[in-house]
């Protein structure tokens, strides 16, 4: 008997990756940019931003932030398509994006709309490599409130160690970390964007 639940995460893979090549491309055509000139300001290779807009590539979190930036819109501009007024996210469940130099997934749950400044997600991420971020745009702050486990969270100069419950909002604009110090960490996070 064939397991059918793989074939479903692959479709989800593809429709994850052909949305953020769709987005991609929106988003740099708005910008008025050429693929070269993106490429150079995400400080990735013009081969990687090319596969990536013709939906063969697949992205990680430090690309998407990359391009992002460069394009002056958050993440989530690249990675969420447009949702109904009353929207339910299980466990489980939305798009997910990993690092490629820690082992954390970030999934996004609801992205900015057009009169509002942030962007909700569900970590998950396990001991090891801690998740450095380069900066966000400019007037970026990040809110997180762990769920489980403990992690190291905040500027690279000055993280601090949280458990579950626990809060801190810190610029998002700076080097920033988040480090699990025990298995299974999940945390919730807010972006805001000025």
């Amino acid at each position: 008997m064939e397991d059918d639940s793989r074939g479903e995460g692959d479709r989800s893979s593809h429709d994850l990756i052909a949305l953020i090549a769709a987005s991609v491309r929106r988003e740099r055509d708005r910008a008025g940019l050429s693929l070269t000139e993106l490429a150079k300001r995400a400080g990735i290779a013009k081969s990687t931003l090319s596969q990536l807009e013709s939906g063969a590539g697949n992205p990680s979190v430090e690309t998407l932030w990359g391009l992002g930036a460069a394009l002056g819109v958050p993440f989530s501009r690249l990675v969420d398509p447009p949702r109904p007024n009353v929207r339910v996210v299980r466990a489980g469940e939305g798009p997910v994006t990993y690092s490629e130099r820690a082992d954390y997934a970030a999934t996004l749950l609801a992205s900015c709309p057009p009169q509002a400044r942030r962007d909700i997600y569900r970590i998950a991420t396990q001991p090891g490599e801690p998740r450095t971020s380069d900066p966000h745009m400019s007037g970026t702050t990040e809110h997180i409130v762990i769920g489980s486990g403990r992690a190291l969270v905040g500027p690279v100069q000055e993280p601090v160690e949280l458990g579950p419950g626990d809060y801190v909002a810190y610029p998002g604009d700076v080097p920033h970390i988040f480090k699990a110090l025990e298995p299974d960490t999940t945390a919730g996070i807010i972006m805001e964007h000025i």
